[in-house]
């Protein structure tokens, strides 16, 4: 008998939730710009903004909390963290950041420039961010099955070879400053990367002598991914795939906000030490000393602990089956939703959910503040409104997938949680010809769907 798949925790620790009116919503989202990251976190019922530094931490994690050493140079919580990086990627040099993206900012300074290119299977926001920062260029090559959101396929993170081997023959080798592998693939829909994709790409890039790189921010849910669909690891472990994983690059980057369950923190992990000279100088410049880079001794233990747990096959089985939960309800119903479902969040397509509104109207972001309207849940467009951008002409070149994101954080949400989030996608469905499109009146030259203005199209 197939039994009811349960959280592996119990609860310990509440905090409220704040309800509102539909009326007060539509007063919030007005006064926001209709820009879901401009609402005050006690004004959303359900937030699934992101995954990132939003989960609860285990009652170990807090213990760790307790035990961290704040000392300035040598602390003793960072040789716990180096020593969890170094069992689960096998890279011997381990340099802590505040989070994610300053290890990519350290890194990118130094290989990136103008006339450089970073090609990966897709690139996420602040990734792409701080290479266009650095004047270098970022170049996606997803697999083709992966541009069709609602078409089956086990690793639609996968890069496209033959395009890679194409982008090397074109750009020149010495031009292309790294490969880029996301895993899980974040703004593909956080599909997974097979591992006999990994194991290709790195061969490629070493036989032209280009460095390969991990974005690892959901290393732990890739490998599981590779557990259960890849021919050859449904009897490996989690660490073991993960090992193998990381054994095919020359260095990772890291937000442990996301498979490290921490609230803030990441890191970069390298091969090259004199690649790491240069990564150390400017981090003690940006962040700090290299035994702490911009950490508490106590979050360098939190995270020590979080790259642990997160590698039970019990925890990853339910919460790769939540978020399946989830997209299955929306399938019933008729909801065009990403297929089959990812790792850490459902990703709904909005250009065939509404239809009707053109992409120069962001319907992505419409369709965000939909659900924000009808429920009361926060989420984020992956889109036109993150990835477009403009021709010579000021005319949008829109993204490759018009994507609204929930993300789920780990450990936070129950089932009827989940069950009032497809109540409300679905109602919002249900109704959606009657959703309008927006204008952007105001926005930054970077990342600018973090601070746009809009206004409802005419």
């Amino acid at each position: 008998m197939i039994k009811t798949i349960i959280e592996p925790f119990k609860i310990k620790s509440v905090e409220p939730i704040y309800f509102n009116t539909r009326e007060e919503r539509e007063a919030i989202l007005t006064k926001a710009n209709y820009n879901a990251f401009t609402i005050d976190a006690k004004d959303v019922l359900i937030d699934l903004l992101t995954d990132s530094g939003t989960s609860a931490m285990s009652s170990n994690q807090w213990a760790g909390i307790m035990l961290g050493d704040e000392s300035y140079a040598g602390s003793t919580s960072f040789y716990k963290f180096e020593a969890a990086v170094v069992d689960i990627t096998g890279m011997p040099i381990v340099i802590p950041t505040h989070q994610g993206r300053a290890a990519e900012k350290i890194l990118f300074s130094i290989v990136g420039g103008p006339g450089k290119c970073f090609i990966s299977n897709t690139l996420f926001d602040t990734t792409r961010a701080n290479i266009e920062y650095s004047g270098a260029e970022g170049i996606d090559i997803l697999c083709a099955e992966g541009k069709q959101p609602t078409v089956p396929a086990p690793f639609k993170g996968n890069m496209d070879i033959e395009k890679l081997k194409q982008l090397i023959t074109e750009k020149g080798a010495e031009n292309i400053s790294m490969v880029i592998m996301t895993v899980t693939n974040n703004s593909g829909g956080g599909q997974p990367v097979s591992m006999a994709n990994i194991r290709t790409v790195s061969a490629i890039c070493k036989e032209h002598h280009i460095p390969f790189f991990i974005d690892a921010c959901r290393f732990a849910e890739n490998s599981y991914f590779i557990k259960l669909r890849e021919e050859g690891y449904a009897h490996k472990s989690v660490l073991d795939i993960a090992n193998e994983l990381f054994s095919y690059a020359d260095g990772c980057t890291m937000s442990a906000k996301k498979d490290a369950f921490a609230n803030i923190g990441g890191f970069l992990a390298l091969r090259n030490p004199e690649l790491a000279v240069h990564c150390r100088n400017l981090l003690v410049i940006t962040e700090g000393f290299p035994t702490y880079g911009g950490l508490a001794g106590r979050d360098l233990e939190a995270i020590a602990i979080g790259l642990r747990e997160v590698l039970d096959e019990n925890y990853l089985q339910y919460r790769i089956r939540s978020i399946e939960y989830l997209t299955n309800k929306l399938i019933a119903a008729g909801v065009p939703v990403m297929q089959p479902a990812g790792g850490h969040a459902v990703y709904l397509d909005a250009k065939a959910f509404l239809s009707h509104i053109p992409v120069e109207q962001y319907p992505g972001q419409a369709l965000v503040c939909a659900l924000y309207t009808e429920g009361g849940i926060r989420s984020v467009e992956i889109g036109s409104l993150m990835f477009g951008k403009y021709d010579s002409d000021g005319k949008l070149i829109p993204a490759a997938m018009e994507l609204v994101r929930l993300a789920i954080p780990r450990r936070v949400y129950t089932q009827s949680h989940i069950d009032y989030v497809a109540e409300v996608i679905i109602e919002v469905f249900e109704h959606r010809d009657s959703i309008k499109g927006l204008m952007i009146t105001e926005e930054a030259p970077l990342l600018r769907h973090f601070t746009a203005k809009l206004v409802l199209a005419k």
